[in-house]
């Protein structure tokens, strides 16, 4: 129904004043995103279900969808041209307004303020980390206490890993977003 009646939400943010949102875009972090590279391993786990079986539970597509807009700092709609290039079961509306609503520029958006953690969102829906294990094999052999943040380890086994650190650190991201969101209200 939205987007019969507002077809220009394919490209522009239904909430006018966050249209012209400057997202920063940095350099690379697009590409680590879609490359399962980011060092968040619930992150890097779902994109790489996705890239694998073009397939991805509600839970992930917002945590991932949040992460890149929120912690990355990446237009939304350059996450939402991905996932219609990955997914089995795109639906245009569907994933328009998904996005939206996880980039809080939609309607009945989640509030601008609301940015979902990454390690704690993979704590409490993933607390053994199977799922992290499956799609990220070079993180089997970890403890289950430092599965959902792999930095934590001992600074000797953690450099030892074939997993990248973190792209950014959520904190510093989530005041980055504050700010810039707060520029456009």
């Amino acid at each position: 129904m939205l987007l019969w009646h507002y077809p220009d939400t394919v490209e522009h943010a239904f909430l006018a004043n966050l249209d012209a949102l400057p997202w920063p875009n940095p350099p690379g972090h697009f590409a680590a995103w879609t490359e399962a590279r980011t060092g968040y391993p619930i992150v890097d786990a779902a994109m790489r279900e996705l890239a694998r079986t073009g397939r991805l539970h509600n839970r992930l597509r917002m945590v991932t969808a949040s992460f890149l807009v929120k912690d990355l700092h990446c237009d939304w709609r350059q996450g939402e041209r991905w996932f219609a290039s990955q997914l089995l079961d795109y639906d245009q509306a569907a994933n328009v307004g998904n996005w939206q609503w996880c980039a809080s520029t939609g309607t009945d958006a989640q509030p601008w303020f609301r940015l979902f953690n990454p390690v704690s969102q993979s704590e409490r829906f993933d607390p053994d980390g199977t799922y992290i294990r499956r799609w990220l094999p070079e993180l089997a052999g970890i403890p289950a206490r430092h599965i959902h943040a792999p930095w934590t380890l001992p600074a000797g086994q953690a450099a030892r890993l074939d997993y990248p650190p973190p792209i950014v650190d959520h904190g510093r991201a989530r005041a980055a977003t504050l700010a810039l969101y707060k520029s456009c209200r």
